[in-house]
């Protein structure tokens, strides 16, 4: 046997924070090293913080990373482990996103990422350029490029987060040239669905390439993007550990990498690409590590749970329905209350309560962050600390209903948070009154502003809230409304953050469902039986007003996801909905694809919004779209 034993590391970076962030590393390599960790993988731009944008193109910021790693590797200098690490590093003109590996107190090498995302909320070819095969080169004295490195333990490789996405990427040569572990460090952005993808797309690169692989994600939310950590490793096509996701700390499991030479011996068809390599493609350069690695002799070879090789292990114990709304409810979490914190500017959580769906969502997104940052508290100093931070308010309207208002109060009840009932009817009526003297003869306070004028002295009101309670203003608005602008400019599309801008209302109606499910709260029943209505005006019903939101939504996904014609939705609905006549199903295709074109110019001034799907409405991360535009070809 050949055993090592890996840990990844889950580290929640802030940007910018290179210090901070070099500390948190230092402290879980001293605990995995304790834990007799041979390697320790740490997620992507460890140092930097992700994503640095275009704070990369200062010197100093990237000057400041590689002094960083310099204090890392002198204060692990004692441990015998194995550390990788990623960074930007400057190498003539060019910047680049790299892992870095360090041993005994040396930096051993630098590689650089290959495969350089520009898709969805990624723009890493602006800033950054890519590593090439065969590149090999020294950076500040240290070797940079195309490497394999030699321990006494086997040969080891890294890369970097999307190198691992491309079936082409470096993890095939290096693999042919001897490394039997491959240390991707990552920062992957949380997506729905994302965790199948990964766990299957991991298993596979690690058996199309009969190597071990490490994967470790960065967990933490910057600016809309939100990590949710976690980490694989996975040997010759199989997953052996799984990292918990949504936690900073450590992980390990101990692996015999005799089972992956063996395997690869084994493996006709790889032994005989490799032999073509070897034949056909230019030399990798080898980083031999005169230090010894940490002693394994004290390891123990790994074995199942359920002390079987042959038998399947434990049912999961969660359901897939569980699993959906738990980790988008973690997610959003993690969002709001990074955000609170990393800012350092925010005292205070305030969400203006309507009695409806998005609000109450919101609220209990913020609540359950507090859940998670301060539960050790026990459940008195948990609820102390939501009526520290959480402010709920209620500003009545006189369209607003009993109902909506009974709502309100129970569910600020049920979340621990303060509640501020003020009326908005005496400045509505004020309001109208100013605005019919800037009207010229003829023109008249629409229903439309009727409505809008509501909207925007409840976000007037939250911000003056805002200044004077150092306050972060969470915006409510879903990702179904916002595209088609059933919102209001300067009224409820504002906020110093967006939490569930992202989230189809379909979506929303579901995780509310599963959080009455578990929770029993009376003021989620109470909001829920209420059809769901802006109460800007009399009867009004916000489905009567666009269309049924699952329609909404498949027109949303059919349109603007899978970027089909108005007609070639309507052929779609037609069979999706066959309750509904295709001829209202018609005027709902076309209607939404007008809307959605109108809109854009509302949606690109929203908040930042966090990001939690593959298809998002924010113009500077995933759909970028013209806002001035014609939908003739349509």
């Amino acid at each position: 046997m050949r055993l090592i034993r890996i840990a990844v590391a889950n580290v929640n970076t802030t940007v910018g924070a290179v210090r901070s962030n070099v500390d948190r590393a230092v402290a879980l390599a001293h605990a995995a090293a304790e834990d007799g960790a041979t390697v320790v993988a740490f997620p992507e731009q460890l140092v930097a913080g992700y994503s640095p944008e275009d704070l990369v193109q200062w010197r100093a910021f990237v000057d400041a990373q590689w002094v960083e790693l310099g204090r890392f590797a002198l204060e692990t200098k004692g441990l015998a482990s194995v550390f990788a690490l990623g960074l930007t590093v400057a190498r003539g003109s060019h910047l680049y996103n790299a892992a870095a590996l360090v041993h005994r107190g040396e930096i051993l090498g630098v590689v650089p990422k290959e495969k350089l995302p520009t898709y969805n909320v990624f723009y890493e070819a602006r800033v950054f350029a890519r590593g090439t095969p065969g590149l090999v080169d020294t950076v500040n004295g240290v070797p940079f490029g195309d490497l394999v490195f030699d321990f006494d333990f086997g040969g080891l490789a890294l890369e970097v987060c999307e190198d691992l996405w491309s079936p082409d990427g470096p993890m095939r040569r290096r693999s042919y040239a001897g490394a039997e572990v491959v240390v991707n460090v990552s920062a992957s952005p949380y997506r729905l669905g994302v965790i199948a993808t990964r766990r299957e797309m991991i298993a596979t690169r690690a058996g199309d390439n009969q190597c071990t692989l490490v994967y470790a994600n960065l967990v933490g939310a910057n600016d809309g993007l939100v990590f949710d950590g976690g980490g694989f490793v996975a040997q010759n096509g199989r997953v052996v550990f799984e990292r918990p996701r949504y936690e900073e700390g450590f992980g390990a499991v101990n692996v015999d990498l005799d089972r992956t030479r063996r395997l690869r011996r084994e493996n006709t068809t790889w032994r005989a690409d490799q032999e073509t390599f070897e034949a056909t493609s230019p030399s990798i350069r080898r980083v031999k590590a005169a230090s010894k690695t940490a002693d394994r002799s004290g390891l123990t070879y790994p074995i199942p749970a359920n002390r079987s090789f042959f038998l399947p292990g434990p049912a999961p114990a969660t359901t897939p329905r569980e699993d959906f709304c738990e980790e988008l409810l973690d997610a959003l979490a993690l969002g709001v209350g990074d955000y609170f914190e990393k800012t350092g500017v925010f005292q205070t959580i305030g969400v203006a309560l309507s009695g409806g769906r998005d609000s109450l969502l919101c609220l209990y997104v913020a609540r359950r962050w507090i859940r998670r940052r301060f539960g050790h508290l026990g459940g008195d100093g948990e609820k102390a600390k939501a009526r520290e931070i959480l402010r709920a308010f209620f500003m009545p309207s006189p369209y607003s209903s009993k109902e909506t208002q009974a709502a309100a109060v129970q569910a600020a009840q049920d979340l621990d948070a303060p509640l501020a009932i003020v009326s908005i009817d005496d400045a509505f009526e004020a309001e109208l009154r100013a605005a019919e003297q800037m009207l010229q003869p003829g023109e008249t306070v629409g229903k439309m502003a009727r409505q809008n004028v509501q909207a925007r002295i409840r976000a007037e009101r939250m911000w003056t809230w805002a200044n004077s309670a150092s306050g972060l203003f969470l915006q409510t608005s879903n990702m179904s409304e916002k595209a088609v602008g059933y919102t209001t400019i300067g009224g409820d599309m504002e906020g110093a953050l967006s939490v569930i801008a992202n989230v189809p209302k379909t979506v929303v109606n579901y995780l509310l469902d599963y959080i009455i499910e578990k929770t029993k709260m009376p003021g989620f029943v109470l909001t829920l039986q209420k059809p769901a209505s802006a109460e800007l005006a009399e009867d009004q019903e916000d489905e009567r007003d666009l269309m049924p939101f699952p329609v909404l939504d498949a027109c949303f996904a059919l349109y603007a996801g899978e970027k089909m014609s108005p007609d070639e939705v309507r052929e779609v609905l037609v069979t999706m909905f066959p309750e509904h006549d295709a001829a209202e199903i018609a005027t709902w295709a076309s209607r939404f694809a007008r809307l959605f074109t109108q809109s854009i110019y509302k949606w690109v001034q929203t908040p930042l919004c966090l990001h939690v799907g593959n298809l998002d409405l924010d113009r500077e991360r995933a759909l970028q779209l013209p806002v001035v535009q014609r939908t003739e070809w349509a």
